[in-house]
């Protein structure tokens, strides 16, 4: 398994930009794909965006799309999301998880996660 560390959530206003990144330990980062989901309180965890382990394929939930950004640099071990435009319906812990299998947006099915990072968007 890999060890995932998030980090870049804060307290920002409608409209502003966050990046969060997720740094990954081990050697074997090139070969997971890797995911991002949120976790608002009250609410089921939700799949945010994923990428493929090359970081050539990205998809996203219909909510984000348009906003958010996933993308990876395999050379530093890190997987990224640059939120745009955010709203605060984006509130929530962002957490990043990987998985062997590329185009999973179950939870259940990421085998790996990190503790998450705050993000709160204000009105």
């Amino acid at each position: 398994q890999v060890q995932l560390v998030e980090s870049g959530g804060g307290l920002v206003q409608a409209g502003d930009s966050l990046r969060l990144s997720c740094a990954a330990s081990g050697r074997t980062f090139s070969t997971y794909a890797m995911g991002w989901f949120r976790q608002a309180p009250g609410k089921e965890r939700e799949f945010v965006a994923g990428i493929s382990w090359s970081g050539s394929s990205t998809y996203y939930a219909d909510s984000i799309k348009g906003r958010f950004t996933i993308s990876r640099d395999n050379a530093k071990n890190t997987v990224y999301l640059q939120m745009n435009s955010l709203k605060p319906e984006d509130t929530a812990v962002y957490y990043c998880a990987a998985s062997v299998i590329v185009g999973l947006r179950t939870p259940a099915e990421f085998g790996s996660w990190g503790q998450g990072t705050q993000v709160t968007v204000s009105s």
